[in-house]
């Protein structure tokens, strides 16, 4: 049962990335850093972007509180190479995505929010 449910997450994420051909990679990490389920390159070591993707979570969530801004919705990094986007799988996982520089963000992110509401649902 926890083969075929993983493999359905994996599936999902396949799926994000075709149907955004702007997103390169994906992960679902546990809240506590751990990978769940993967669709990134082999260049990419899943436990440092498990743990970092984590670790950003959790400060954007203190961040948004702290500043008075409400429940946190996404974090996204911006860098010269392209996106990081994080955004919460219900309250123990995080959908962590590596976009392209030239990537359009408004589809990405109404992309992300659907697959993390049906990722919600498997885990």
């Amino acid at each position: 049962m926890a083969s075929s449910r993983s493999q359905q997450l994996v599936e999902e994420l396949k799926k994000l990335q075709i149907s955004s051909p702007d997103i390169q990679a994906s992960a679902i990490v546990s809240a506590d850093g751990l990978i769940i389920a993967s669709a990134l390159p082999h260049n990419v070591q899943e436990d440092r972007v498990s743990a970092m993707s984590a670790a950003m979570l959790s400060l954007g969530e203190r961040i948004s509180q702290e500043l008075r801004r409400g429940n946190l919705d996404q974090v996204y990094i911006r860098g010269d190479n392209g996106y990081v986007m994080l955004i919460a799988v219900g309250e123990d996982a995080v959908l962590t995505i590596l976009a392209g520089v030239n990537a359009k963000l408004g589809l990405i992110f109404l992309d992300i929010k659907r697959t993390a509401a049906a990722l919600e649902e498997l885990i």
